[in-house]
């Protein structure tokens, strides 16, 4: 197991790309309270469309972050529930979340600068050299 998060197959970056999609996060976060039928899922987190819910739910079940669960006496009728690997992202994600709530204004107001700043020649560096 390699350490070096640059290489293809280093542990950090498998976590950094389940995180990296928007979605992954923001439907762990909605199944922390308990199971959840997709139709809740979708009531419960606004902007998301039942396609890509539905992906999302495959592809944290793929990656073994969430079970899914058919009643016995009504197979159409699922639930999606957290496994205990996926609990384990909550805290990275609640930590992850208080950073943008303490820093989210900084962080739009440096993008808003940027797209009403002047835009820099790409001869000129950030460090004030010229290439």
């Amino acid at each position: 197991m390699t350490t070096d998060a640059f290489l293809a197959d280093c542990r950090a970056r498998l976590a950094f790309d389940l995180l990296s999609n928007t979605w992954n996060a923001v439907v762990l976060w909605a199944l922390r309270e308990g199971p959840r039928r997709p139709v809740e899922l979708r009531e419960r987190i606004g902007g998301i469309s039942s396609k890509v819910l539905t992906e999302t739910l495959r592809r944290l079940q793929f990656n073994g972050l969430v079970d899914r669960l058919a009643d016995p006496d009504a197979p159409s009728r699922v639930e999606y529930r957290l496994t205990a690997l996926g609990r384990t992202l909550l805290a990275p994600i609640d930590a992850v979340g208080a950073w943008a709530f303490e820093y989210g204004d900084e962080v739009m107001a440096a993008q808003e600068a940027a797209c009403t700043s002047d835009p820099v020649p790409s001869s000129h560096l950030p460090d004030g050299s010229t290439a």
